[in-house]
């Protein structure tokens, strides 16, 4: 089963017990934007992949369901 960004988002979020109003905050995104982008109705741009990554501290790859293997943000 291929991985795909959305359930990516959802699984690392709910692994840290967060709620998507508190990640929108985060993002400075309404709670609706989140959501969407969580049940694909919307796709999600690359600055807040980024954002993302950097908040879990895993990199575009995994993040993404390009890779299975997490690895650290690469921080520079």
């Amino acid at each position: 089963m291929r991985v795909t960004c959305k359930s990516r988002i959802h699984k690392l979020r709910t692994q840290k017990n967060l709620t998507q109003s508190k990640l929108a905050v985060y993002l400075g995104i309404s709670p609706r934007t989140y959501s969407d982008y969580e049940t694909g109705r919307c796709k999600i741009p690359l600055d807040i992949l980024i954002c993302l990554a950097r908040y879990y501290d895993v990199d575009l790859n995994y993040i993404s369901g390009i890779s299975n293997i997490r690895k650290e943000y690469p921080h520079a």
